[in-house]
């Protein structure tokens, strides 16, 4: 790279490099959804129905893993991936007008649970290498290491949890 010429890159270096490297408007961004919508570390975070609120669930998913929880980037890369999935099959299958996020760190463990109104369960199907849909629960079930689905007395909560490292 122009200018690091002679400098020790380690590996270490490069995989933490996504978590020093997040742009000031990523994090205003980030910053504006505590703000408007509040912490789902705290308490459940309630957000509309819309395919846009998928954005707002990553960059509060992204920020609460590398800034508040201080994991590392390949963590936070997978558990946005796995909010993203969770909150598009809660906006596309379940007809809801809001859905609540929640995000629960325990020690060795994150978790990560998406509450919607419906009482449809939603259901892992075999993917072929051409499907060009219906992967969501697919990428949940290998990235993750348990998820599952939880019924409730109006609705359900899908979580996915995933193991970290304590430091």
């Amino acid at each position: 790279m122009a200018g690091l010429e002679g400098m020790d890159q380690s590996r270490r270096d490069a995989e933490s490099a996504p978590a020093r490297w997040v742009s000031t408007i990523d994090d205003e961004h980030a910053m504006k959804a505590f703000d408007l919508f509040g912490n789902p570390t705290v308490e459940e975070v309630r957000l509309p129905s819309r395919p846009e609120s998928a954005a707002t669930a990553r960059r509060l998913t992204h920020s609460v893993v590398l800034r508040h929880w201080g994991l590392g980037p390949t963590i936070a890369e997978h558990a946005v991936l796995l909010v993203s999935e969770l909150v598009g099959n809660a906006v596309r299958h379940t007809g809801a007008r809001v859905f609540g996020l929640r995000m629960v760190r325990r020690r060795g463990w994150i978790r990560v649970e998406v509450r919607d109104p419906s009482r449809g369960l939603p259901c892992l199907m075999p993917v072929h290498a051409l499907d060009v849909s219906g992967r969501g629960l697919f990428l949940v079930d290998k990235l993750s290491d348990r998820w599952g689905v939880d019924l409730l007395p109006y609705g359900k909560t899908t979580w996915f949890e995933m193991r970290i490292t304590e430091r």
